[in-house]
């Protein structure tokens, strides 16, 4: 079991105890303050075998499978780059969007384990809670609603590096009613704290848990990744948002960690007709680019090596372009929809975003 010190976050008052739930083997807890171990007087108790540590930290005990409350400030990027133009999305969705429930609710939800928001007050805020509810209390989660979160690993220390979320994250800290203070759930990966630091970045290479290629494709030392979240922190991939405009066209997003930065190396590398009339803040031509990337992706065989030694069939690639669908049906359908329809697609929210953030 592992257990959370007390914390200030409005969503402690009803995160006392999670109940018990079995995902993959793993029992999902987090449980009120623990007792003091026993100890001669003077001597500190250990603590998950950090007994030589000056002060514990509180997810030095944290297992795999258990649900940690983080606060987003704290959280360590394992990558050196984002794809601005995803984030420019989900704030333009956030702050521009058309939705009965604001994105932001269903997003803070489905990150928490709670599936998507059910209802949220007029003032709401993400800051606050209790101001909406989620689909699932805390407590009820199921092996789905888990599945969903995002990762983190515990590090020397027992810091915290995010391993799948740096954008969802990132979208949370820019917006007014999120920022350091926001604080929000992540499933734990792994816990290596016990690791002296050069074998715990060993380790996280080896399991891929880290991402050391900036945005040109150059290597990069793990001394050089950024220190928070925040789009101020990272350098801008635009083949990591291409990418993520492209899914369920050209390939399914998995579980894979960084799973579309392997394919925006191969992109990198192979250059797919058409990409050279890509215009960023033009929505006939980002599409005409996730066109040329998608077709390019579902002409491969699931066999071909797209990098890292991964292949198309372990990122998802889909068996035909669009899944079979005409261009006028389909996720090519949804995102070629212009921010002036009722439901736009997320390339005219990226743009409309952009084009205010240009205004300001």
């Amino acid at each position: 079991m592992f257990s959370l010190k007390p914390t200030r976050s409005p969503l402690a008052s009803t995160l006392a105890v999670l109940a018990a739930t079995a995902v993959a083997g793993n029992v999902l807890s987090a449980a009120g303050p623990a007792s003091a171990a026993p100890g001669a007087p003077g001597l500190r108790p250990s603590l998950c075998g950090h007994d030589q540590r000056p002060t514990p930290q509180e997810y030095l005990c944290a297992r795999p499978g258990d649900l940690v409350e983080v606060r987003i400030g704290d959280v360590r990027p394992t990558q050196p780059s984002l794809g601005h133009d995803e984030v420019y999305y989900k704030l333009g969705r956030y702050t521009l969007g058309k939705d009965e429930i604001n994105k932001k609710f269903d997003d803070w939800c489905e990150t928490n384990g709670q599936v998507e928001a059910a209802s949220a007050d007029p003032d709401a805020r993400l800051d606050d809670p209790d101001s909406f509810r989620c689909e699932l209390p805390v407590g009820q989660e199921t092996p789905e609603s888990v599945a969903a979160m995002k990762t983190v690993v515990i590090g020397p220390g027992g810091s915290l590096f995010l391993t799948d979320g740096h954008h969802t994250l990132t979208s949370f800290y820019e917006l007014p009613d999120g920022g350091a203070d926001l604080r929000i759930r992540l499933r734990v990966v792994e816990n290596l704290s016990r690791l002296p630091r050069p074998r715990f970045w060993d380790r996280m290479k080896a399991e891929k848990w880290v991402w050391l290629r900036d945005a040109r494709g150059n290597a990069v030392d793990v001394g050089e990744l950024p220190r928070n979240v925040g789009l101020a922190e990272f350098d801008d991939d635009p083949y990591r948002s291409l990418l993520y405009f492209g899914r369920d066209i050209g390939y399914t997003a998995g579980t894979i960690p960084f799973q579309e930065f392997f394919w925006g190396a191969w992109l990198r590398d192979t250059r797919p007709a058409g990409l050279a009339k890509w215009d960023t803040n033009d929505l006939a031509g980002y599409l005409g680019a996730v066109e040329a990337l998608t077709k390019a992706q579902t002409a491969l065989s699931p066999d071909a090596v797209v990098d890292g030694g991964r292949t198309a069939r372990e990122l998802g690639v889909l068996a035909a372009w669009n899944d079979g669908k005409a261009r006028d049906k389909g996720e090519f359908a949804k995102l070629s929809k212009p921010y002036a329809d009722a439901k736009p697609g997320k390339l005219a929210y990226a743009l409309a975003y952009k084009a205010q953030l240009a205004d300001d």
